[in-house]
């Protein structure tokens, strides 16, 4: 494989894993989030109010929570199958690390192609940064770290950049919640032990094509996004179940969506809620740009 072609199948393997990663891979931004909870509907989960008024109170407890210990695994049709765990942060952006494997599909592939199936991802408030192994370090001069700046994909890579730009900055466990809101229609289907926890679980539907403000609880702003977001994503349907402990903390979600790509599952594990968590930008020695990397090479240089 030519340095050209290592180059460009890492650029395409580490920009569909970073949108992919996320831990809510659909959702849009957490504007106007608090909006949807008024301080009068702290209703708890697992109690017998609406699910729309207890799910306002897991997001708002959820999101307030500010960081987590997650465990992940992620599948889209032929594509790709995938597994991470780390902890991350939210509130100023999302921030952290995850350890990430591809274990199946074309990606998984391409991977093995490099040298390694796994990166180490690391998590900024204004760009991801994730370390390819020391097979691919060999072809950037001894670089084994790529920095994708947000605002640089949203600019190079048009309406896709600007869809990961926002998952990477927003990708908080409540976005599942804003999810089963957004569908209209969400359902309370029992209380079920998860990992030794006892929870109570909730699914809904969303169609895209339909998704219109049906007491959902979101405002018009975010509702509107997180429709924008999902088109741009590929995504036509999108079934959510989570999992809430007593605490209206999400303990567990899982997302079955219909894509261009093919079917994509995931599910994710929540736990230790408010852990420390600290990510810092590698040494810039070790680091290449993901706008170098997609500059065209001079005829003088080889390929």
């Amino acid at each position: 494989m030519s340095t050209r072609s290592v180059r460009r199948t890492c650029i395409s393997l580490v920009a569909a894993g970073a949108a992919l990663a996320g831990v809510a891979a659909c959702g849009g931004s957490d504007s106007g989030s608090d909006k949807s909870a008024p301080a009068k509907e702290q209703h708890k989960a697992g109690s017998d109010f609406s699910p729309v008024a207890a799910l306002q109170a897991v997001q708002k407890k959820t999101d307030g929570a500010g960081s987590a210990k997650v465990e992940m695994t992620m599948s889209m049709g032929t594509v790709m199958g995938l597994e991470g765990n780390g902890s991350l942060a939210w509130g100023n952006g999302t921030t952290g690390a995850m350890r990430m494997k591809y274990t199946q599909g074309t990606m998984a592939q391409s991977m093995k192609q490099l040298g390694s199936d796994s990166i180490d991802a690391r998590y900024l408030s204004d760009a991801y940064f994730a370390n390819m192994g020391p097979e691919f370090a060999k072809t950037l001069g001894g670089k084994h770290w790529i920095r994708y700046g947000y605002d640089d994909m949203a600019k190079l890579m048009g309406p896709a950049g600007a869809v990961m730009k926002d998952q990477m900055q927003n990708s908080t466990p409540q976005q599942g919640v804003k999810a089963l809101l957004a569908s209209g229609d969400v359902k309370k289907v029992g209380t079920e032990d998860v990992r030794g926890v006892q929870t109570t679980h909730y699914s809904g539907t969303v169609d895209v094509a339909k998704l219109v403000d049906r007491s959902s609880g979101l405002d018009a702003k975010t509702l509107d996004a997180f429709k924008s977001q999902m088109s741009q994503s590929g995504i036509t349907t999108d079934t959510v179940d989570i999992w809430v402990d007593k605490n209206d903390l999400l303990v567990k979600k899982t997302e079955r969506a219909a894509t261009k790509n093919g079917e994509m599952n995931t599910t994710a594990f929540y736990a230790d809620y408010g852990v420390k968590v600290s990510a810092q930008a590698p040494a810039a020695s070790d680091t290449v740009d993901f706008t170098t990397l997609i500059k065209p090479k001079s005829s003088s240089q080889p390929s």
